[in-house]
């Protein structure tokens, strides 16, 4: 197990270094809330989640749906990890031709499930995923990751408001609780909390937990994986651009690329 838990360490950490790297090239996109998920992204696709860069349309695949779609250079250094491009791709996110745009298209990026950026749509989409797969008696299972910001739209309660109505338990959906959004706080924008409690109401499943440690992630997926008649949600307590000091925890670093000079500070944090 310890062994496991440095793979996965060690994995995050060239995520991380990737995001970054990306990022600086493109001169535009999401750092904040791309380095606050990677422990979660990583724990799906290095540990739980039944899917393979050979066959990425099996149909008895897990399934996974980035809701907060700006996040997608965190999704991209995974599938890159993972096997399913070449990592010199990365550094043409965003760039004109590239298949590697501002957020995730299923169209053209080998492992993306679904097309994500206008927030409340991919936990929609997540839901219906499970429904078919309850349809279907697939024994797939689905995950999500929301933004806390994006708890804002509406959309969201409606599609909780169906998951639990058609007690998909082959559905988990985490949200990233960074407590930051494009504009602040969000406590100061559109406050969503309690989030917790607000899911319990919707009668979903729900865990609270540190985001950023793997032995709570994995045992809240278990968790959620034995849990039946109903859908798990995993609060995730999480750090706005974790690992790199002068971004943790700044609302101003959610779409703010990081300059030459801050990318090679940035890396020298994460160990390069």
């Amino acid at each position: 197990m310890q062994n496991d838990l440095s793979k996965l360490q060690d994995t995050a950490k060239s995520v991380r270094k990737h995001i970054v790297t990306m990022l600086t090239e493109s001169a535009s996109g999401h750092p904040g809330g791309s380095l606050s998920i990677v422990e979660i992204l990583t724990t799906l696709y290095f540990k739980e989640m039944n899917v393979s860069p050979e066959n990425p349309h099996d149909e008895n695949r897990d399934r996974f749906v980035l809701s907060k779609g700006h996040a997608a250079p965190a999704l991209y250094s995974i599938l890159a990890e993972k096997g399913y491009f070449d990592k010199e791709k990365l550094l043409t996110l965003r760039k004109f031709g590239s298949i590697l745009q501002g957020h995730p298209n299923m169209n053209y990026i080998p492992g993306v499930d679904m097309s994500t950026g206008s927030l409340g749509q991919g936990i929609s989409a997540a839901v219906g995923m499970a429904i078919a797969g309850k349809i279907d008696k697939k024994d797939y299972r689905v995950y999500s990751i929301l933004g806390d910001g994006e708890l804002e739209e509406g959309q969201v309660w409606e599609a909780s408001m169906a998951a639990a109505q058609y007690k998909l338990d082959n559905l988990t959906a985490f949200v990233d609780n960074n407590g930051l959004q494009i504009d602040g706080k969000c406590t100061d924008v559109m406050s969503p909390e309690p989030i917790s409690n607000k899911f319990r109401a919707f009668n979903w499943n729900v865990i609270d937990i540190d985001g950023h440690d793997f032995n709570q992630i994995i045992a809240a997926i278990e968790e959620a994986r034995n849990t039946k008649g109903k859908p798990t949600v995993i609060v995730c307590k999480t750090i706005k651009g974790k690992g790199v000091s002068f971004m943790e925890d700044v609302a101003s670093w959610h779409g703010t690329a990081p300059s030459r000079e801050q990318c090679e500070e940035a890396l020298k944090e994460l160990g390069e």
